[in-house]
């Protein structure tokens, strides 16, 4: 995408600080009762994303009442609407000082461990509940991280957020030019994040994901492998309607955990994943389902044939695999725009 040109550029990033010093100026809860009515809005008239969204719950959730299915994509919205005001108010709120009163944290004892070991790790999260707050909590818990991002349009409102995210210690790193410091931070026995719940593409690796199979990127297990480094997979949940939330863990993937793997990089993509699926369950509500997902469908599926015989190996071969859950990872998905 071409980036804005200097008139643009400026209009957005003193309309993004404007909306700031408004929205600031209230009581975070306050503004957060507000988001819900935005969101409320955006789901009514944004109705290609609503409909994705809906689409989106209804494969993941095949029992569900049309009605439910319906409140969680409106929910979902408000949810990141919630997401973007929070992310104003975070450095105002969560500091030192402050944090206890406001997270809850929930098995991150393994995490901890992890952390404060020589071992490298690699912080594993996805577009649910407020996984900025995640980065940003642990950084002013004194464990500084390094997150990949990639860079906004807009340089003058990217260097803006990228002030927010960095004041407690979290470093952002750009995907355009990633892989020497990502390939320092772990060399170093650091804590390098990533978002991994997106689409990866047709050419990555199909793992199970919501009782379907998804694309999901080489790149965290490949790191991992290579460099020995634990994987965390965490979240930051919402607890209610005010800025409380509780940060925790649904798995924690050591070395040794893989080693006795036929094809380890799967093993580890599909680990994370699963344990991705896990905190989506939790709190269905503040997933982001408007991604498009489920968008690449794996080459047998695109030529009608059957599932490859490596692929059901691999899947055969994970040890939460079952018959039911192996039934509907062979079902072809049909996409929504």
């Amino acid at each position: 995408m071409a980036k804005p040109g200097p008139v643009k550029t400026w209009t957005q990033y003193l309309a993004a600080r404007t909306a700031e010093a408004a929205l600031t100026c209230f009581d975070v809860d306050w503004n957060l009762r507000t988001a819900r009515l935005i969101g409320s809005f955006a789901h009514w008239k944004d109705q290609r994303r609503a409909e994705r969204s809906r689409a989106n719950i209804r494969r993941s959730f095949p029992q569900w009442s049309e009605q439910r299915v319906n409140a969680t994509a409106k929910a979902s919205m408000q949810h990141l609407i919630r997401f973007v005001i929070e992310t104003l108010h975070t450095p105002r709120l969560i500091h030192e000082n402050t944090w206890p009163g406001r997270l809850e944290t929930s098995q991150l004892g393994e995490a901890v461990a992890a952390l404060n070991s020589d071992r490298p790790v690699i912080l594993v999260t996805g577009h649910m509940g407020n996984f900025e707050l995640l980065g940003y909590a642990l950084a002013t818990m004194g464990y500084p991280v390094d997150a990949l991002a990639r860079p906004l349009d807009n340089p003058l409102v990217y260097d803006w957020l990228l002030g927010i995210r960095e004041r407690k210690g979290m470093r952002v790193i750009t995907k355009w030019d990633a892989t020497d410091q990502m390939v320092g931070v772990l060399q170093r026995g650091g804590a390098l994040a990533f978002i991994a719940d997106q689409n990866a593409g047709e050419k990555h690796m199909f793992v199970p994901f919501m009782g379907r199979l998804a694309s999901a990127y080489k790149s965290i297990a490949l790191l991992a492998q290579r460099y020995e480094a634990t994987v965390v997979c965490g979240y930051a949940l919402r607890k209610g309607d005010r800025f409380d939330y509780e940060i925790g863990t649904t798995d924690v993937i050591h070395p040794e955990d893989w080693a006795d793997a036929r094809d380890p990089l799967y093993y580890i993509t599909a680990r994370y994943a699963r344990a991705l699926e896990l905190a989506v369950r939790r709190c269905p509500e503040q997933y982001w389902w408007m991604h498009r997902r489920w968008k690449s469908r794996p080459k047998h599926e695109r030529l009608g044939k059957a599932m490859p015989r490596v692929l059901r190996r691999n899947l055969e071969e994970l040890p939460w695999m079952t018959e039911g859950l192996m039934r509907e990872v062979e079902k072809p998905v049909e996409t929504v725009g």
